[in-house]
């Protein structure tokens, strides 16, 4: 494995020196999974929108405990008071009494509810369900994150081992149509061979370019999603190719998803939130209760209008109870109802697809350990293949053409193994992912 490692990152320093020489230097960094995920769950700028709303969910559950809390109200009122007319009889023999030119009132009243039916328990409960599936959208959406960088990371293990694969297979052809042109020169083949040669050598350059130039792009993408200089040459971890993974049984990765997956605890609460509004609608039908306070100074007396200061005061309970909701509520008692109904059934889709999905993951992940073994055995059969092909046509018992595909096919498998490798890393996350773990 460190071998493996070194040489890797031998390639890459090769790949540092050839690329881009006319630019500024290219500077690399290597980055392991683990750096992925922190990096990139610390810059997703959707993970940034969902705490914004986790913020403003929280606002609203302090909005909603607000509630409990009494209103105290503080007026004053001051004015000129017009001059009064007084008739005596009728609309005839009017009177102008003596008043005061200015009135004054200062008055605090205090309200504080004691039963309202249950509809600030009720709205207090909704906004902290809200909050939490605010939060439970932040896991998802994290997962997806997760799962979106990794597949790009992997992107970058496969182009790297393009370009070594490439890289050799170019050096080889080198050697091969040196060997093709003396051999050219002795008469034994014809200069058809040569250009062949000619033509698959310049093939596997414009490959070896184009591999450049992906690895530039995608280690772009990633230092952007990453907020990293754009111009960094990302380096992969290539040892978590080659790390052995334990599978568990499929009854408890459905266990686990069932319980810890969050899509699935989104759906549990919002069957509670549903069933906090049935009993939200229900409190509009129940009577409310509140205690209430007052101290009023005004002048002039209101009765006599005599220039003088008056204070009083006053406490009490108000009781009200909405007769109209008796038939105007039934309705939405019933369909908040079906609203509970309807979670339900989405709650109880979910567990399906989540069976589904961990399947489809479970298998999947077999299925590419299966792969890469069978490859294994493959790689090493064109290996051998190209070798006797290679012997048999300096030895004029085979066709250029025969090489040529014995490389193709060594290049290729070669090329699948690596895809191979990527793609268990990809089905055991997929897997994490589908149980609540990533």
């Amino acid at each position: 494995m460190f071998w493996k490692t070194y040489k890797y990152t031998g390639i890459v320093v090769g790949l540092l020196l050839g690329i881009h020489t006319a630019k500024a230097q290219t500077d690399s960094l290597f980055l392991s999974v683990d750096q992925l995920f922190e990096r990139g769950v610390q810059h997703s700028l959707l993970l940034q929108a969902d705490a914004l709303k986790e913020q403003s969910t929280h606002q609203q559950t302090l909005t909603a405990r607000s509630a409990q809390l009494p209103d105290l109200q503080v007026g004053l009122k001051g004015g000129f008071i017009g001059q009064p007319v007084v008739f005596r009889q009728g609309l005839s023999q009017p009177v102008y009494p003596d008043m005061p030119d200015w009135s004054q009132n200062y008055a605090i009243d205090f309200t504080q509810p004691l039963y309202q039916g249950g509809k600030i328990r009720y709205n207090i409960r909704k906004a902290g369900l809200e909050q939490a599936l605010a939060e439970l959208q932040t896991q998802t959406d994290r997962g997806k994150v997760k799962l979106n960088l990794l597949e790009q990371y992997l992107g970058l293990f496969s182009l790297y081992r393009q370009y070594e694969v490439l890289t050799r297979n170019i050096e080889e052809s080198e050697r091969r149509l040196s060997d093709i042109r003396q051999m050219k020169q002795e008469g034994l083949i014809t200069n058809n061979d040569v250009l062949r040669s000619e033509m698959q050598l310049t093939n596997d350059r414009l490959s070896l370019q184009e591999a450049e130039n992906s690895i530039i792009l995608v280690s772009q993408q990633l230092n952007i999603l990453l907020n990293q200089e754009e111009n960094l040459l990302l380096i992969p971890d290539t040892t978590l190719l080659y790390q052995a993974v334990a599978l568990e049984s499929y009854d408890d990765y459905v266990t686990e998803a069932f319980t810890n997956e969050p899509e699935m605890k989104q759906h549990r609460k919002q069957t509670e939130l549903a069933q906090n509004n049935v009993r939200l609608i229900k409190s509009a039908s129940l009577p409310a209760i509140s205690l209430y306070a007052s101290n009023t100074l005004a002048r002039p007396i209101s009765r006599t209008m005599e220039d003088m200061y008056n204070n009083n005061w006053n406490i009490g309970l108000s009781v009200s109870y909405p007769l109209s909701s008796i038939y105007k509520n039934n309705h939405k008692i019933k369909e908040s109802k079906l609203a509970v109904d309807l979670s339900r059934n989405e709650e109880e889709q979910k567990m399906q697809t989540i069976r589904i999905n961990v399947r489809t993951a479970y298998i999947r992940h077999q299925e590419a350990l299966q792969r890469v073994e069978a490859l294994k055995l493959s790689v090493r059969q064109a290996q051998e293949n190209y070798r006797i092909m290679q012997n048999r046509y300096l030895n004029q018992l085979a066709i250029l053409t025969d090489l040529l595909d014995a490389n193709s096919v060594r290049l290729n498998v070669e090329l699948q193994l690596t895809t191979a490798r990527t793609r268990v890393i990809y089905t055991y996350y997929q897997l994490q992912k589908a149980c609540g773990r990533l």
